[in-house]
């Protein structure tokens, strides 16, 4: 059970330092070329957006930490933790080319790939722990708003 809680506190930690670092790119932009965007009717208030993340970066987390526990010397759990990582990888990317380079088009483009990779990710999680798969579909749910909205700021500008 310790190196559950420890495998699980790591990947925590992991996420949230993924989601600081890109609110980086995310702080250069909010109060400056964001506000002159237009947007959607259904686009969320700003503040809305950092408890959101944080808790799923948590969901995140908790779900890597269940797979990793499962022994990394699995070939099933490396894959499901490679797609992770990936996954993970563009997550970031996304904030440094939507709000950093400013770039919705292209920003689009990552968060479209984003998606295919967290939807591989929950497959090759549920085959090694169908809570960790459980605990991705929230993260999925947002990152399919999430690219509408994209989408929209996108079409809109």
């Amino acid at each position: 059970m310790s190196k559950t809680i420890t495998r699980i506190s790591i990947a925590v930690v992991i996420c949230l330092l993924v989601g600081f670092l890109s609110s980086f790119a995310t702080q250069s932009s909010i109060d400056t070329w964001y506000v002159t965007l237009n947007k959607p009717d259904f686009n969320p208030p700003n503040w809305v957006f950092a408890p959101v993340w944080t808790l799923l970066y948590i969901a995140m987390g908790v779900a890597a930490g269940l797979v990793w526990a499962r022994g990394f010397y699995h070939k099933w759990v490396q894959t499901a933790l490679y797609h992770f990582g990936f996954q993970l990888m563009f997550n970031a990317l996304w904030s440094v080319v939507f709000f950093g380079f400013q770039k919705p088009f292209w920003a689009l483009m990552v968060i479209l790939t984003l998606l295919i990779l967290i939807i591989l990710t929950i497959k090759w999680f549920r085959v090694v722990s169908k809570p960790a798969a459980w605990l991705m579909v929230p993260y999925l749910l947002w990152v399919s708003f999430a690219t509408v909205l994209n989408f929209s700021i996108w079409w809109l500008n």
